[in-house]
């Protein structure tokens, strides 16, 4: 264990607590959306209502940590980069927030032969988040792993750019959807879900050289 809050473990149990609700959060995007594409919109609304108020509990605990890393982190060379990884953090949960809020106002109605491809995109941009919140943690606790996770990271937000990019192609090129308002509706639901993976791997990214920094 190479902990940066070596010494102030109760800052440490509560950036494991932060990390603890990006995970969740991602399993409540994940689990929502899939709802959704499966009409299943009473459980849909459900999985909304819920990451709103996580993401409420974790915007306290981010601030709540703020205040302790000012006055009881004992390495403040470390502050930047600990500071940097958590408001991106929040950056990725309020993208996946975003997204269920969408669905809920707009209520797209998506083309059943197109549901798997939404699922897969879903599935993708969740395990980009997923892969994001341990690299986080191997950050604070096991500096030697976060690369693994950054690569994790990367290889579904490439998978996830393949799917969104064949997904776009057959809303405009299909015969199935002749009005182009729609299909300009399904293409934006397409992005905002990948802009989840994108939004993991720019976090991902600083992980990995903050990491660097770490090691020197």
């Amino acid at each position: 264990m190479n902990s940066i809050f070596s010494r102030s473990k109760d800052l440490q149990a509560s950036m494991d607590s932060y990390i603890d609700r990006v995970e969740k959060a991602a399993l409540i995007m994940l689990e929502g959306l899939k709802a959704y594409m499966n009409d299943k919109f009473d459980r849909f609304e459900e999985y909304c209502t819920d990451l709103i108020e996580l993401e409420s509990k974790a915007d306290t605990l981010r601030r709540d940590i703020k205040y302790k890393i000012y006055t009881h982190m004992l390495i403040p060379e470390s502050r930047g980069d600990v500071l940097g990884v958590l408001e991106t953090l929040d950056d990725v949960i309020d993208r996946a927030e975003k997204v269920m809020e969408d669905f809920s106002i707009e209520k797209p109605e998506i083309p059943k032969k197109m549901k798997e491809d939404f699922l897969e995109l879903i599935e993708l941009s969740y395990k980009a988040m997923y892969e994001l919140a341990k690299g986080a943690r191997a950050f604070f606790t096991e500096l030697k792993l976060v690369n693994d996770y950054v690569n994790k990271v990367h290889f579904y937000e490439h998978e996830a750019d393949k799917v969104e990019k064949a997904l776009k192609i057959k809303i405009f090129s299909g015969e199935e959807i002749s009005d182009l308002a729609r299909k300009n509706s399904l293409r934006y639901y397409t992005e905002k879900i990948a802009l989840i993976s994108d939004e993991s791997e720019s976090v991902a990214e600083r992980l990995a050289i903050y990491a660097i920094k770490r090691r020197m």
